[in-house]
């Protein structure tokens, strides 16, 4: 008798969305089966992977990196054309730090500058993180969002705190992507999905930042949560979680032990870079299958490594 293979169908089916403009703009989400299941049914696009830059000087970065990008750090057009021309990332993310009340507090007009700089300087999509204010990245992102106008940016994040101020800026005023961020939580992803819905914000400009933590520090419920919203949004066909969903990775792997602790102060841990490489694809791996379309990490062998992967498995 010959074998015959059986295929999980679902009704439902993830929300396509395109980021950036020309001929290095990407598309994610689109599939309607769960992470690489190709065996089951429509793929949808390419899982992607983007590079973190700042707008300042790296001073909390660990020492490789400053080293790495010592000739272009202290200037973030100069680090963007750097990563686009030297990485295969498939596009930046630039993180507005100097915007940070509690650091230089730079005003929303001069951050809105820089952005606009570095945007017009290259060619690959960017995604515009704020300083992690919410109150600060609503009043941030609107100015932004208006300097940045025509370029097709995503937004990274809208808040339950500030979703009124970005959502209606970034992507109802300027015609840009925005991306909904919550706290590892089914429940909150998709309240505030229906809120920026109730705003007047179209599901197809939406991506969902569903939360992350680095592996090993509580990373099982994200898992958990990533698992539930994708199974709610295929089998249940449940249209408020059809969003792609991005994961700033390095965002947190490059902040735990195991990526900044010295070699004196953990000598058998060995390398410090090495140990954080390590961390960031552990993490960024575990997203994609888990769910992601798209992560963001910092650096360039973690992303060579992962875009291997994904090649690999898509």
């Amino acid at each position: 008798m010959a074998f015959k293979m059986s295929v999980q169908k679902y009704s439902g089916k993830i929300s396509e969305v395109e980021i950036g403009t020309g001929e290095k703009a990407i598309k994610i989400g689109g599939e309607s089966i769960l992470p690489f299941y190709s065996f089951d049914g429509e793929t949808g696009n390419t899982q992607k992977v983007g590079i973190e830059i700042s707008d300042v000087y790296p001073e909390g970065w660990t020492d490789s990196f400053k080293e790495m990008y010592k000739d272009v750090c202290n200037c973030p057009v100069k680090w963007a054309k750097h990563v686009e021309e030297n990485t295969g990332a498939d596009f930046i993310c630039l993180k507005l730090e100097s915007a940070d009340p509690n650091g230089l507090d730079k005003t929303p007009e001069d951050c809105a500058e820089v952005a606009k700089q570095v945007v017009e300087a290259v060619s690959l999509p960017v995604v515009i993180a704020g300083c992690g204010n919410h109150e600060k990245d609503g009043k941030l992102f609107e100015k932004v969002a208006q300097a940045v106008d025509g370029s097709n940016c995503l937004f990274l994040s809208a808040t339950e705190d500030n979703y009124k101020a970005v959502g209606a800026a970034a992507t109802m005023a300027y015609s840009h992507k925005v991306s909904a961020e919550s706290s590892v939580d089914i429940n909150l992803a998709k309240q505030l999905n229906v809120l920026l819905g109730q705003l007047g914000v179209k599901s197809e400009n939406v991506v969902m930042n569903v939360g992350s933590s680095a592996v090993g520090y509580g990373y099982e419920y994200v898992a958990s949560t990533m698992d539930r919203i994708r199974l709610a949004a295929f089998g249940q066909n449940d249209k408020s979680l059809q969003m792609p969903i991005i994961t700033p990775v390095s965002f947190e792997t490059w902040n735990v032990k195991e990526s900044i602790a010295s070699v004196e102060d953990e000598p058998a841990w060995g390398c410090i870079e090495k140990r954080g490489i390590s961390m960031e694809i552990s993490t960024a791996v575990s997203s994609l299958v888990g769910g992601s379309n798209a992560v963001i990490l910092r650096h360039p062998e973690s992303i060579e490594t992962v875009k291997e992967l994904v090649s690999a498995l898509a």
